[in-house]
């Protein structure tokens, strides 16, 4: 008798492919005139699984880094005083989290910490060592991450960020229009540096983080504010000097206004 042909094996199952993200901002510019009042960036997205296991979303925009000058209430021969003025170096002049739900609900303390996602666990890189800076005639300290005071200084910066609206945490801010797509709103207030932001947007599944998108916004002064901006960070002395003779030229005109009636 003769041997049956065998039967034709079955395709080897496709590979499932890894759970994405993609993420798009509506605008990628914002120009700041003088008539700015701020803005309203929406970015959406879309969460691809093909196993359709819960996921979270966690969006992080930082802005460009910029000096923040403080100074401490100090009692001296019973009379409270400014203390010499420290700069707190590597601070983003603005920061956002957003996420569908509280981030301490989506991971742990330490992936949080990791990843920078939250206000509480944002990098602020102060330098190594504290040293001493003298800008236009003032002498100010640098504080170092090292020194003791490092985390009193830090969130000292924190509030004053959060209290200008500059840092923010939206345990909300992400919401799922449909299955798999969503959207959040960044809301940049008047006071938004200029600069290039970075937004981050990671996919998290069963408190990991497993798919990451970068995005870019850039915000920049037009115009004739553009011109007194460049002017007065490339040219401090010119324009310091241009803007007290403005004033002075000002003021007499006003005195001479005023003596003619």
């Amino acid at each position: 008798m003769a041997d049956m042909p065998s039967p034709p094996l079955p395709p080897p199952p496709a590979a499932v492919a890894a759970p994405a993200i993609s993420a798009a901002l509506t605008d990628t510019t914002v120009q700041v005139k003088s008539t700015f009042r701020g803005a309203r960036i929406v970015l959406y997205g879309a969460v691809f699984d093909a196993s359709a296991r819960p996921s979270d979303v966690v969006v992080l925009v930082r802005g460009p880094e910029q000096p923040v000058r403080l100074t401490r209430k100090q009692r001296f021969a019973g009379l409270w005083l400014n203390s010499r003025p420290v700069v707190f170096r590597g601070a983003p002049g603005f920061y956002r989290a957003a996420s569908n739900r509280p981030l301490e609900d989506i991971a742990n303390f330490g992936v949080l910490r990791r990843l920078g996602a939250g206000v509480d666990h944002l990098t602020i890189n102060a330098p190594e060592e504290q040293r001493i800076e003298t800008r236009y005639g003032v002498r100010d300290v640098v504080v170092s991450r090292l020194g003791p005071d490092y985390y009193d200084w830090r969130r000292a910066v924190v509030r004053l960020k959060e209290k200008a609206g500059l840092y923010h945490e939206d345990g909300r801010g992400v919401r799922f229009v449909d299955r798999g797509l969503f959207r959040a709103e960044i809301a940049l207030p008047t006071g938004a540096p200029t600069g290039v932001y970075r937004a981050d947007i990671l996919l998290f599944q069963d408190g990991r983080p497993i798919s990451r998108k970068a995005r870019t916004l850039t915000v920049e002064k037009v115009g004739v504010e553009r011109a007194l901006y460049v002017w007065a960070h490339k040219r401090p002395w010119s324009y310091g000097l241009a803007a007290m003779a403005f004033a002075l030229a000002a003021g007499w005109a006003a005195s001479a206004a005023f003596r003619r009636d």
